[in-house]
């Protein structure tokens, strides 16, 4: 199966635009929803949290990993591309959602000022500015930490006028850093539930990006260029989920992200 990892449920935004995009493909994702959120935690916590669950899932005989979480892709994939992967399993693949959004952050924008709303972990490590300075050197970038909207999120309290203030809060610091920005790029998995907000607070002028789409593209173009990668991926349209906390918590705070009930099941890592 491929498997797809977050620290919580925001990854399942990416996986529902998977299924959607490559439907006949199995999936089996894991949330570490017992140690989440991922966003303010260290660079080694974040690494060995992450490279935790992708060695569970590598025994779960998930051959492509695929890190829907971008403080784990910012804090972790590299190291573990370079470092342990070669060791663990070196005929397996383990990608993040950076690297497919920022190669594709270029078309979206024409003023070249663009604003990226994450988690601090993800804004701290500066993932965005140096990968899209690689694909569009003549972009600027203007990150915004949103420490609270994971919480919000992942509380169910995202709906409410509580959240409506942070929310107009942390678009009005990034649009303050810069009146030329034409784009905002919601660089967390959780974020695409508050796009409706996001693009009221910072007005129809403006391009709101969320990644799911992008990261489904750019997996079915990865899958198409690695045959090798391709063939191993059993394709009987089937889906699995674990969580490293309660199931039944798991299962009814999913609905929110992919819109159909699903059965999780609780495991350790």
């Amino acid at each position: 199966m491929i498997g797809v990892f977050d620290s919580g449920y925001g990854g399942l935004s990416i996986l529902k635009s998977m299924v959607t995009k490559l439907p006949a493909y199995d999936y089996l994702y894991l949330g570490d929803n017992a140690r989440a959120p991922y966003g303010t935690r260290s660079y080694e916590t974040v690494y060995r949290y992450t490279l935790e669950a992708v060695e569970w899932l590598f025994k779960q005989d998930c051959s492509l990993v695929i890190l829907a979480c971008n403080t784990a892709s910012a804090r972790a994939l590299r190291t573990i591309q370079q470092i342990d992967l070669p060791k663990i399993n070196p005929t397996a693949r383990v990608l993040g959602v950076i690297r497919p959004t920022t190669e594709s952050i270029g078309h979206f924008t024409k003023s070249r000022h663009i604003g990226i709303l994450a988690t601090l972990g993800t804004v701290n490590s500066d993932s965005y500015p140096i990968e899209i300075s690689r694909f569009f050197p003549d972009i600027i970038v203007y990150q915004q930490a949103c420490p609270l909207l994971v919480p919000l999120i992942e509380n169910d309290e995202y709906q409410n006028e509580g959240a409506d203030y942070f929310i107009k809060k942390y678009v009005n610091q990034l649009l303050e850093q810069s009146p030329q920005i034409d784009t905002i790029l919601l660089a967390c998995t959780h974020y695409p539930l508050l796009i409706d907000k996001i693009q009221e607070f910072a007005g129809s002028h403006i391009k709101i990006i969320a990644q799911g789409a992008i990261v489904a593209e750019q997996l079915e173009d990865y899958l198409a260029r690695h045959s090798e990668i391709e063939i191993r991926c059993s394709k009987n349209n089937q889906r699995h989920f674990f969580t490293t906390d309660t199931a039944q918590s798991f299962s009814n705070n999913a609905f929110t992200f992919l819109g159909e009930t699903v059965f999780a099941q609780h495991v350790q890592i």
